[in-house]
């Protein structure tokens, strides 16, 4: 349980901090103060519905576009939290591009480095128990 609940933190912290950088690099991009918290939710909660749906269809109707999958899913869950909140307001062709891209690359290094820098809970420092099954201390590495 507390391993979902920490990849649910993981996941809603890389998609805010995702937004949050676009919003400082690209100019026709807003998020509102009022708005962001469900913007985040309805984005995270889209890209968890539509990477697994676009990744299925991509490999079974275009392999070749299997590397796009991701940039495709951001795009979409941009377009969801856009339409569905008012916390997330884009204008402009050149400002859907950059922000898919600028979304899709933070929040894919935010969720590389926010599980290095949250608590693990209880054993080593790579969330390993100290000892092996047998009981006895684990060997050095």
């Amino acid at each position: 349980m507390a391993r979902l609940a920490l990849r649910t933190l993981i996941f809603l912290g890389s998609a805010a901090i995702g937004l949050l950088v676009a919003a400082a690099l690209v100019p026709d991009l807003t998020l509102r103060a009022s708005g962001f918290v469900v913007a985040v939710v309805v984005f995270a909660v889209a890209q968890s519905v539509i990477t697994p749906l676009v990744t299925r269809l991509s490999s079974r109707y275009a392999p070749a576009f299997l590397g796009g999958a991701g940039l495709v899913s951001t795009f979409l869950a941009l377009v969801l939290a856009s339409v569905l909140t008012d916390g997330l307001r884009i204008v402009g062709a050149g400002a859907w591009a950059l922000a898919t891209l600028v979304v899709w690359a933070a929040t894919a290094l935010a969720a590389v480095a926010l599980p290095l820098v949250l608590p693990r809970g209880r054993g080593t420092r790579d969330g390993r128990s100290a000892r092996t099954g047998s009981g006895t201390a684990a060997e050095p590495r």
